[in-house]
């Protein structure tokens, strides 16, 4: 059974939250909302966000600047722009700054999920260049770290180790499949540099006011990314 997909409505008009959120949950999403333009970005830069509805007129910080951050942030989360902006250069402009498709209000309940549904299934059909687990969102083109939102600066070994845990995030991986993975060589019982390179990470992911990254060591079988 495929995994119910979660949509982000950040909109500052209640009637139209309680209207798209009763008819996105009909179709079978999970819906959270927001109305203004900071707990939305909150929301949506959230570990399991498939999706983003957004208006471009938002109290707190504006549709666009929302737009900005995520395309930072979370690229390739699709962003549906709603707006009653329906001029020409609103359009162009809220796609320039990363929508990936724009209707203008009032609209019908119909359209939006079509475009949804649309925008889902392109998105599954690209290649997943995103890692994201334990509150961490690694891109695997820029090499970007990120946890909770924190920029996480990692040495080249260390990053190659955290993708190696995070493709299998909750498995107890043993020192000779980590050897093998990240340094390309297998047993040694004469090393510890598995050992010391995830005290390295687990410094660096550790810090006041984020998700704690849990790297479990289990006796003599090796460790574990804990999923939060």
């Amino acid at each position: 059974m495929a995994r119910v997909a979660n949509v982000v409505l950040i909109e500052d008009e209640p009637g139209i939250v309680d209207f798209v959120q009763r008819g996105l949950t009909l179709a079978g999403y999970r819906v959270a909302s927001a109305l203004d333009g900071e707990e939305g970005l909150e929301l949506a830069l959230g570990d399991e966000v498939d999706l983003v509805v957004l208006d471009l007129m938002l109290p707190r910080m504006s549709g666009t600047d929302v737009l900005s951050h995520l395309a930072e942030q979370r690229p390739g989360l699709p962003v549906i722009v709603v707006t009653a902006r329906g001029e020409l250069e609103d359009r162009v402009g809220g796609l320039k700054a990363g929508a990936v498709d724009y209707l203008v209000k009032p609209f019908a309940m119909d359209e939006l999920e079509a475009r949804i549904d649309a925008q889902l299934r392109a998105a599954r059909q690209t290649p997943e260049t995103t890692l994201r687990g334990a509150g961490l969102s690694v891109d695997l083109i820029t090499r970007r770290v990120s946890h909770d939102g924190h920029d996480v600066r990692l040495s080249s070994t260390e990053f190659e180790l955290l993708t190696y845990f995070l493709h299998n995030i909750g498995r107890v991986l043993s020192r000779e499949q980590i050897l093998r993975a990240v340094w390309g060589y297998g047993h040694d019982p004469g090393t510890n540099i598995v050992d010391v390179y995830v005290g390295y990470l687990r410094r660096k992911l550790s810090g006041p006011g984020r998700t704690p990254v849990t790297i479990t060591a289990l006796r003599l079988r090796g460790y574990r990314l804990e999923d939060a």
